[in-house]
């Protein structure tokens, strides 16, 4: 789907899902949702052919995965860089694509910054401009 629809929308609230395991410092974020003032949860993550995935759903429940650890999903609280634009509509969101993969990376700016989200072997990662 085409991030413009988030374009007018103010950034109510992200959360986003961790794998922790044992007592290593937790890796991720895995999935990124960002809940807007229409009360639509974008979810942000990387698929199985490491593109960026967009779409509208809600975040999930965090499970145990035995051995392997735990993925937990929670609000954030300065973790990642939509922390620093809570509150802010997004004036603008553009996504770059690669001809053999998809969609790799999505950019979407605020009045204090902007925020890029792209896929790095299969992993998400955000950070700010």
């Amino acid at each position: 789907m085409r991030p413009d629809y988030l374009v007018g929308r103010r950034l109510e609230q992200v959360v986003a899902s961790w794998h922790l395991y044992g007592s290593e410092a937790p890796s991720g974020p895995l999935d990124v949702w960002l809940i807007d003032s229409e009360a639509v949860a974008t979810r942000i993550t990387t698929g199985s052919d490491w593109c960026l995935v967009v779409e509208t759903s809600a975040p999930f429940v965090g499970y145990d995965m035995a051995e392997s650890g735990r993925v937990e999903v929670a609000p954030i609280s300065g973790e990642i860089p939509f922390a620093d634009h809570l509150g802010e509509a997004v004036l603008a969101a553009s996504d770059e694509s690669a001809p053999d993969s998809g969609r790799i990376a999505l950019e979407i700016t605020f009045d204090s910054g902007r925020v890029r989200c792209e896929t790095w072997s299969g992993d998400l990662r955000l950070s700010s401009k």
